[in-house]
């Protein structure tokens, strides 16, 4: 029974690591990967036709206000700053008119770039909330997940006990 019990949660780690996955894929499918390929634009209309799509996902999800923190809110967990960052760019790039110079268009899309991409230690990664893909299931997800493992590795034990 318990070698049972012990592969049941075991199924059920493996079930999380793939909802977390397919939670990853959907934000960059939806979010992540137009954020990047605003970043990476060399004309304004490209990066206000990226950064909008983005914006529009965040808005239609409800990823505009809170933290993704689980026990304590710390400023690089919260929403409403990256969103409203976000808003505030895209704002920025509706401005932009046919008689803007190619000066203050490369001016934008550099803040733009900046705004968007963090230097990572294997090169520029898109600023986002830790978290923000799973939000706003953090907390749930992380107690399925711990909790999984911690009743997966008992059950193994005790089953490998009974053994001996």
């Amino acid at each position: 029974m318990k070698t049972i019990l012990a592969v049941i949660f075991e199924l059920s780690v493996l079930l999380w690591a793939g909802v977390r996955v397919v939670n990853s894929i959907q934000f960059d499918r939806n979010v992540g990967g137009y954020l990047k390929r605003a970043a990476d634009s060399n004309t304004v209309e490209l990066a206000k036709k990226n950064l909008g799509v983005a914006v529009k996902s965040l808005e239609e999800n409800r990823l505009m206000s809170g933290y993704t923190s689980i026990l304590w809110r710390t400023p690089d967990e919260d929403i409403e700053f990256w969103y409203t960052n976000l808003k505030a760019s895209l704002g920025e790039l509706d401005r932009v008119q046919p008689d803007t110079s190619q000066l203050e268009r490369t001016n934008i899309l550099i803040k733009l770039c900046e705004t968007i991409l963090d230097q990572g230690e294997s090169g520029p990664k898109i600023t986002t909330p830790k978290g923000i893909s799973v939000f706003p299931n953090n907390m749930a997800l992380a107690l399925w997940g711990i909790l999984n493992c911690v009743f997966a590795v008992a059950f193994w034990v005790a089953s490998r006990l009974n053994d001996f």
